[in-house]
């Protein structure tokens, strides 16, 4: 029995616990924190509607900002210009880790829920940078 439910077993005997929501200060992974969900619309959440206009916008080009791959995510600069994108690890597409430098092509896609800001989306490396690049199964 969790520690929880030891605590509402002695407030409550002979009551079916109830779960308590607590929210944490902690920023640990594996505190019991009350966990938000993501604003960020990963390729696993989002909606048939959303992945079909994104297929509708054109392909563009852009550099690699920066990538992080135990973050899961990263940034691109577009080749013409703006606001850096955010770029989610379940959009890249193709066997290596991006890496800064990088040239890459990619769709937009509009950020619920006001669809103001964008993120890249079906993203590939199409010009390599001369670091050496890892592929996705390689340990770290």
């Amino acid at each position: 029995m969790s520690q929880a439910a030891e605590t509402m077993e002695k407030l409550t005997p002979g009551k079916p616990p109830v779960p308590i929501c607590r929210r944490s200060t902690s920023n640990s992974p594996n505190s019991s924190a009350l966990q938000l969900p993501s604003p960020i619309i990963t390729r696993r959440t989002r909606t048939a509607s959303t992945s079909a206009r994104a297929l509708e916008n054109p392909i563009v080009t852009g550099i690699v900002k920066s990538f992080s791959r135990t973050k899961g995510h990263g940034f691109i600069t577009p080749t013409a210009g703006g606001e850096d994108l955010f770029c989610h690890i379940s959009d890249i597409e193709g066997e290596y880790v991006p890496m800064p430098g990088d040239e890459v092509k990619y769709r937009l896609c509009a950020i619920p829920p006001k669809n103001e800001k964008f993120q890249a989306v079906h993203v590939k490396i199409i010009n390599f940078s001369p670091e050496v690049h890892r592929r996705w199964e390689d340990s770290y």
